[in-house]
């Protein structure tokens, strides 16, 4: 009976011990200059086996670091490991600069400047290049220096919800020698540098002003996911809440009330999927029913996009 419970105890310890290994995290403080006036942190969450092989893993680098409890990210994580639906990564987690609206917006990477547009609830993006610019120039490298990354395109993706999702979507557009993937969860989409009328914010969207330049030669892969229930906003007034509308219109292009055909992703060539995100289209749409704009909703879509970006198997050592 002793050596039994022994037994029992020595196996409850060892699953202890893998729950612990599965919970793993290293906290960074990562000095950003222009934009706080401390350090960030930067959690990264490292994979079960991670210390127990050589292997390289995919890093996912998501904004707004501090909402990881709100969102589930380890719970989700973990019970995707155990269905074996997704290969292991490495996620960076990043906490919001100080000043989240003017850190989080959009930015044109060419004339190395942020592109700060007023709204309502103030003024947002003013740091959005300098918040690029950190990230890619010192986190990333940081981050490939310190873990055993796979550092390619094809092993990079970021994520971000609401204001970063613009975030999120504006350095995967304009970094595809860094990121193969980008995900927007409830993204801002009606951001423009007009708000006069709801005709102006139509016209003046400036995440689809910026798809409608052009894309980049690599394209990299895009998931936009949205809540059925985040709002009532109908600003065009076809009956379809704007936060869909303005997905829709980037993914598909627009028609203004002059006629004019304005592009979209469709027409640099992507490839649009609605089939609940769960395939590998180059632009796919995820609609949430019941989703809000908060936390419990980005939670819920959490799993739709990991089995969108990490369900297959890469090649032999890499996870």
């Amino acid at each position: 009976m002793l050596m039994r419970f022994a037994a029992a105890l020595c196996l409850l310890l060892a699953c202890a011990c893998t729950q612990a290994q599965a919970s793993r995290v290293e906290t960074l403080k990562i000095a950003a200059p222009g934009l706080s006036d401390e350090s960030i942190r930067v959690r990264a969450y490292l994979p079960p086996d991670y210390d127990a092989t050589q292997a390289r893993y995919d890093v996912l680098y998501v904004n707004d670091g501090q909402d990881m409890e709100a969102v589930g990210l380890q719970a989700t994580l973990g019970r995707l490991d155990r269905m074996h639906a997704i290969r292991r990564i490495i996620v960076v987690a990043i906490d919001m600069p100080p000043d989240r609206m003017a850190g989080y917006g959009l930015f044109d990477r060419a004339k190395e400047k942020a592109i700060a547009v007023p709204t309502k609830y103030g003024t947002v993006g003013a740091n959005a290049w300098i918040y690029a610019r950190w990230l890619t120039q010192t986190l990333v490298p940081l981050v490939d220096a310190r873990y055993r990354t796979i550092a390619s395109p094809e092993g990079r993706a970021i994520l971000g919800w609401s204001l970063g999702a613009v975030s999120a979507f504006g350095i995967g557009w304009q970094y595809p020698e860094l990121f193969g993937r980008a995900g927007a969860f409830s993204p801002s989409l009606w951001l423009s540098t007009d708000a006069y009328d709801a005709n102006a914010v139509q016209s003046t969207r400036i995440v689809h002003a910026l798809v409608a330049e052009g894309a980049p030669a690599n394209k990299p892969q895009l998931f936009f996911a949205v809540g059925s229930d985040e709002d009532t906003s109908d600003r065009d007034g076809d009956g379809v809440a704007d936060v869909l509308d303005d997905t829709r219109d980037l993914i598909d292009g627009w028609t203004s009330r002059d006629g004019t055909l304005h592009k979209g992703l469709g027409q640099f060539g992507y490839g649009g999927e609605d089939a609940g995100g769960t395939g590998r289209g180059d632009a796919t749409l995820f609609l949430l029913d019941g989703g809000k704009h908060d936390q419990a909703s980005w939670a819920r879509m959490l799993p739709a996009f990991l089995r969108w970006a990490y369900a297959e198997r890469t090649a032999p050592g890499m996870r």
